[in-house]
């Protein structure tokens, strides 16, 4: 499947595990103009945070490796071997959500859609999981996946 990138950036340093990322993700699809404040706590100390976006479909190589996601290759979105994934976009069944008239009507007749939220890998409960959050992003749904990973800084 060929992949192609949509953006990759760093969002934040942490210099101890105690201390905790604090960003923004403008959730997909890329016009949604839904966004997500994330405050997580590092899982290695000296870390950093990298947001990679690829359009959909998209390639990406982990693996399970002491009950964490772990990068195996360099991707083009700037992932890079040793990466953890620690968050991905994923979409399930559910009600609208939002404040508007529209959402509100739409909640109470019952009308449930596919909505996006972010999976938090490092709590699945098994490979299985991710797989699926994974491959939940799918064209019909959004146009781009999102995914969150943690980089040990080179000191």
């Amino acid at each position: 499947m060929a992949s192609s990138l949509t953006s990759a950036s760093s969002l934040q340093m942490s210099s101890e595990a105690s201390e905790p990322f604090d960003f923004m993700i403008n959730m997909p699809p890329k016009n949604s103009g839904l966004a997500a404040q994330m405050k997580v706590m590092p899982l290695i100390d000296s870390s950093e945070i990298i947001e990679v976006r690829y359009n959909i479909p998209f390639g990406l190589n982990v693996e399970p490796k002491d009950g964490l996601a772990v990068c195996t290759q360099d991707g083009a979105g700037g992932e890079k071997v040793g990466d953890i994934l620690r968050f991905t976009s994923q979409y399930t069944m559910g009600l609208p959500r939002g404040n508007g008239l529209a959402t509100t009507a739409a909640s109470f007749s019952g009308a449930i859609g596919w909505q996006c939220s972010l999976f938090d890998v490092a709590k699945a409960n098994s490979w299985e999981e991710v797989i699926e959050a994974l491959v939940s992003n799918v064209p019909g749904r959004t146009d781009e996946v999102v995914l969150i990973f943690e980089r040990k800084v080179q000191e």
